[in-house]
């Protein structure tokens, strides 16, 4: 039979046992934990020279109403107390859609699903590739994934689909794959799985990250945070105004902008910084400078940039190298010799970017 789980049946079974070559083909060992007892269901990462991370248990269309799913290896998680089952796809299956319905869309989804009659009470004790049918509706559903099953895809079937009108419009169809590897290595296709545990490692899709226990992180140290405003603003004459920003526009930290403290960019972590700060000047603007405040301290205030006067659209910009220790915080203020409003919001943006440790 093509699916071919090991684990499953015994010997002398009348659904035919395990059979050696069951066991060679089923992935075996540890693999990536989900509990104390359970493990990450997905698809063993493979490919056929492609740049495809899993190449195993693809769904492809080959037809109007039919659908390929190609060779494959996984694992599927059931209950804690039942176990994980290694299952292996020895050969592509073919997958046929029913029609659509006369007056409503569906969406029908496609798993690798374990039947095991000592864990569910049910009749069947084997491993299957079924398409679960949807509900018919103006808005349809994408099915529940049944106990003991991964979803493959899942695809929507217009209605009145049939092999004689068009039938399944196949780029509507979604990849339900997700990725599992042994325990210790690198977990590649499954970019909103939280991690198992501290010091696990995946493929991010543009670098390796680690699991800290509560989120992904690049396992090259990286802290930045990059700052605007929206709206309109107005600065009074002759006083230095710290600069409230609206929104953090990239940032790694959290702690580092926070809406409760509009003003400040926090070092997460102690070390050197660059400090980016740019201002455009409206006309009227004259004597106007910006600074670089540390810790809300005026002495401990350092001048960025400068510019006599504007007549409209002149504009500063500077980095400035500060060592900070966590918790420090850096605000953006400027000075005008002229009373100002109405001044764009998009005039002034900053950014903290961590270099290193001091």
């Amino acid at each position: 039979m093509p699916v071919r789980p090991a684990w499953l049946t015994n010997r002398g079974d009348s659904a035919g046992g395990q059979t050696r070559a069951d066991t060679r083909l089923a992935p075996l060992g540890t693999l990536t934990p989900a509990g104390r007892l359970s493990s990450l269901s997905g698809v063993i990462p493979g490919s056929t020279g492609g740049a495809t991370l899993l190449a195993g248990l693809a769904v492809t269309p080959t037809g109007t109403m039919t659908a390929s799913v190609a060779p494959g290896r996984a694992l599927v998680q059931s209950s804690e107390t039942a176990g994980a089952y290694p299952v292996s796809l020895d050969a592509a299956m073919t997958l046929t859609f029913g029609d659509g319905n006369a007056a409503n869309p569906r969406i029908d989804l496609v798993v690798l699903r374990i039947y095991d009659a000592a864990v569910d009470g049910g009749a069947d004790t084997k491993g299957a590739i079924e398409i679960i049918q949807g509900a018919p509706a103006g808005t349809p559903i994408v099915p529940t994934v049944p106990p003991a099953s991964i979803p493959l895809a899942h695809v929507r079937v217009p209605a009145g689909a049939s092999a004689g009108t068009g039938g399944v419009d196949w780029g509507t169809m979604t990849d339900r794959r997700t990725g599992t590897v042994a325990v210790g290595g690198i977990l590649v296709g499954a970019p909103t799985a939280q991690g198992a545990y501290p010091g696990q490692y995946r493929d991010g899709g543009r670098g390796i990250e680690r699991w800290n226990g509560s989120s992904w992180l690049p396992t090259e140290e990286r802290h930045y945070c990059s700052v605007t405003k929206t709206g309109t603003y107005a600065l009074s004459a002759n006083t230095y105004t710290a600069i409230q920003w609206s929104q953090a526009t990239a940032r790694t930290d959290t702690v580092m902008w926070s809406a409760a403290q509009p003003s400040r960019l926090v070092a997460p972590v102690a070390g050197q910084y660059i400090f980016y700060a740019q201002q455009t000047w409206p006309s009227g603007a004259t004597l106007a400078r910006t600074r670089a405040r540390v810790n809300g301290d005026e002495n401990n205030a350092i001048q960025m940039s400068y510019q006599p006067s504007s007549s409209g659209g002149q504009g500063t910009a500077d980095g400035l190298p500060l060592v900070l220790a966590a918790g420090d915080y850096v605000e953006m203020t400027i000075f005008s010799g002229a009373a100002l409003t109405g001044i764009p919001s998009s005039y002034s943006r900053a950014s903290l970017i961590w270099q290193g440790p001091a």
